[in-house]
């Protein structure tokens, strides 16, 4: 007897992957790909959207004739800040431009002056000003006034999860997470698109909303399947935790960025907010996830290698480092901010780095303690630690024993875990479209959750 699965589509901007899972959302089946980048007509790198359409039905109508598996549902979950074109024929009209891109500056410039002031939209919007393509909503007036010849052709502009779900349903649908994630199209005072979207017709080419959870029961090549309306990346790594932790939380997801996320905020952002590069992601709901963004693992990377070459050390002796409590406590005394960050500025940061210690361990803890210092601000910005109790820590950085001791000693009004969310948003676009409940167990299974408790300060 075949066995009853979820498929899911997991693209990201390098890796391509491909899910089976079973009815407790244990995997069951993976395939991996990566295809070479092409190039836009400006000779910017992009994804090349053909060649991803190809695999995707490829694989897809390979396990539609397997012996082993019954596909029940389909799910797609994608980076965002990317829209798919399409024709009144279903064509795509333009390549799926990068987020990276920049456009004109006076495009720019001129969006903000013709509506509005830009701290407001931004605040508004839960965006950040960006000079590129980052906020999706921005590409949509750059095609109006920059090709318009194109932009009068356009039919549906789809953002990349829900043009996924297209390639199989057929039915051009928009959802909250894809709209909502840095994207200046949607306003959360009203809960509804931004003026500017209604002013220039853009609401015209944008199909209708539905929650997130939305699935539709079709026939695909004679097989009855439920395809979802696919989910942003980071609001999908998020779903889990909202759907098995019932006490208000922050998730801090750690890599080459650092993202803290407080999905249990009912308020727009304040000025404030923005001024520090506070953005909004979006919940399934369409209710906001206030977050705060920090190039940690960049920046970590940059340091390491430094302190690397200084000392002459193996390139990956820094992850034998462990914490040590009297090496700590010698930092501590006379304390100075020794590192010039490279990835951004901080008030604290000298003009040039200045190395206090003879050895590895003392630099690489003090730079620990700097940079987690920098994690503390970051988390502090989008959450009171006395109405939240819990921090749950995955990505990179929560294997490194250091990072995570002085998290819990700074943050010790929180209880913090660590998780193993290897399949991250993979496992969310499949508890999106499911009717199972979730609860504290789903963790300690899945995520691999791990208790961590202050150290104890001597005297």
């Amino acid at each position: 007897m075949k066995q009853k699965v979820t498929a899911v589509f997991d693209i990201g901007k390098t890796n391509k992957k491909f899910f089976l899972f079973d009815k407790n959302f244990t995997e069951v089946y993976k395939e991996y790909t990566s295809f070479d980048e092409i190039e836009d007509e400006d000779g910017h790198p992009t994804e090349d959207i053909n060649a991803l359409q190809n695999w995707i039905k490829k694989v897809f109508h390979t396990i539609l004739k397997s012996d082993k598996f019954n596909v029940k549902a389909i799910n797609f979950s994608t980076y965002g800040a990317s829209f798919v074109h399409l024709d009144q024929n279903g064509e795509i009209l333009t390549p799926l431009y990068n987020y990276t891109k920049e456009i004109d500056q006076d495009i720019v410039e001129q969006f903000y002056n013709k509506h509005g002031n830009d701290l407001e939209l931004i605040r508004t919007s839960g965006s950040s000003k960006s000079p590129g393509l980052l906020n999706s909503g921005l590409q949509l007036y750059w095609l109006k006034y920059k090709k318009p010849e194109v932009f009068k052709k356009i039919k549906y502009s789809l953002h990349l999860p829900q043009y996924l779900s297209y390639i199989f349903s057929g039915v051009p649908l928009s959802e909250f997470t894809s709209i909502g994630c840095h994207t200046i199209l949607w306003n959360y005072e009203t809960k509804d698109y931004q003026d500017w979207v209604y002013k220039e017709g853009v609401h015209n080419i944008l199909p209708p909303i539905v929650s997130t959870e939305t699935s539709l029961n079709m026939n695909y090549n004679g097989k009855r399947v439920k395809i979802g309306v696919g989910i942003h990346d980071s609001s999908s790594a998020l779903l889990p935790y909202v759907r098995s932790v019932k006490k208000p939380f922050v998730l801090i997801s750690t890599g080459t960025w650092s993202i803290a996320l407080n999905p249990f905020v009912d308020t727009p952002l304040t000025n404030e907010d923005v001024k520090a590069d506070c953005i909004n992601y979006m919940r399934i709901n369409g209710k906001p996830v206030k977050s705060s963004r920090l190039f940690l693992g960049n920046e970590y990377k940059i340091q390491v290698t430094k302190l690397t070459e200084k000392f002459g050390v193996d390139k990956d002796y820094h992850k034998t480092v462990e914490f040590n409590y009297d090496v700590y406590f010698e930092i501590l005394q006379d304390f100075n901010h020794s590192f010039k960050w490279e990835s951004f500025e901080h008030k604290n940061m000298p003009v040039k780095t200045n190395y206090l210690y003879n050895n590895f361990e003392h630099a690489y803890h003090h730079l620990m303690v700097e940079l987690v210092m920098l994690q503390v601000e970051s988390v502090k910005r989008i959450a009171n630690a006395e109405k939240i109790d819990r921090l749950y820590i995955d990505g990179g950085f929560s294997d490194n024993d250091i990072y995570i001791k002085l998290l819990s000693h700074y943050l010790r009004g929180m209880k913090l875990r660590t998780t193993k969310a290897s399949l991250g948003s993979a496992l969310g676009a499949a508890i999106a479209i499911s009717d199972t409940k979730l609860n504290s167990k789903f963790l300690r299974k899945n995520y691999a959750l791990k208790k961590h408790v202050p150290f104890i300060v001597n005297d």
